[in-house]
């Protein structure tokens, strides 16, 4: 199934993005105990990111391709540009088309652990853009891009940002989904302006990622530059002593997010899991999206 058949359905597209393991241990525990109980909630597709220059290659084929295979739950790829030439991101695209894999996410990806700006190797591409052409024009995937409601933290120009998500549609992707966020008004303003300025037709997916810790989102949002309001600092704050009250505290502040994003009309959304079932499965209860639960 083409992902971008699933955003045409009249009911909202509920997708989650799992991260490779580090071990086989871990990555059983995932298909044991966290995919089943994902499954039960009725997600439309799944996504696997992709590590830097390619380090979780076979890993993240593998976990698609299980997915796909062994659960029934369709699922995509990402394929980012860092540490690989075009011949090496040709090989992962053609493995990828072997096993049967349509969906491909195409990102620019973060520098490496250990540096503080992306440069590209020689042969490979210096922007997200450029590899969704590439993708698009190799073995008919059907090929999404990431976005940035609040701008990409190296572009100081908001607007800027903004237009090269435009021109990361009009190279051939067909939906976007945003980074993380934490203000809706951020997510509705980025939409409008791709809508009616630029024209923009393909779905755009706010990207929802439910918090586990009051030091891991502030890592967080610190790397992808996404603003915490006063107020969810200071919550922060106060519960940094308890992991399960942040978590708690992150579901109610998602669940808002998602019902008023869905209430607006966004054709789905994507719940960055973290590997995690718990935070997920509360906030689709609380929206009465979760389908089998």
């Amino acid at each position: 199934m083409r992902i971008p058949a699933l955003y045409v359905r009249p009911e909202p597209t509920i997708s989650f993005e799992f991260f490779p393991p580090k071990t086989d241990e871990a990555e059983h525990s995932l298909f044991d105990e966290t995919v089943p109980v994902l499954k039960t909630l009725g997600p439309s597709f799944i996504s696997v990111t992709y590590g830097a220059g390619g380090g979780t290659r076979d890993r993240t084929l593998r976990m698609v391709n299980r997915i796909r295979t062994e659960f029934g739950i369709e699922s995509m790829a990402h394929l980012t540009c860092v540490g690989s030439t075009r011949a090496m991101l040709a090989s992962v695209l053609d493995e990828a088309h072997s096993l049967g894999i349509e969906n491909i996410l195409a990102l620019r990806g973060d520098p490496p652990k250990g540096q503080t700006e992306f440069k590209p190797v020689e042969g490979g591409f210096s922007f997200g853009v450029d590899l969704v052409r590439f993708v698009k024009n190799r073995n008919s995937f059907a090929v999404g891009a990431a976005c940035y409601p609040e701008g990409h933290v190296e572009c100081a120009d908001k607007m800027l940002d903004w237009d090269r998500s435009a021109a990361k549609v009009e190279a051939g992707a067909e939906f976007l989904i945003t980074q993380l966020f934490y203000n809706a008004d951020d997510f509705l303003a980025f939409e409008d302006y791709l809508k009616n300025k630029r024209g923009i037709k393909v779905p755009i997916v706010p990207g929802v990622l439910p918090f586990l810790s009051t030091e891991q989102i502030k890592r967080f949002t610190r790397l992808c530059g996404a603003r915490l309001s006063d107020e969810l600092n200071h919550k922060l704050e106060a519960f940094a002593g308890d992991d399960e009250a942040v978590r708690k505290l992150g579901v109610e502040v998602c669940t808002g997010i998602c019902r008023r994003l869905l209430d607006h009309g966004v054709p789905g959304i994507h719940l960055y899991c973290l590997n995690r079932h718990a935070s997920c499965m509360e906030i689709l209860n609380n929206l009465g999206l979760a389908k089998n639960v």
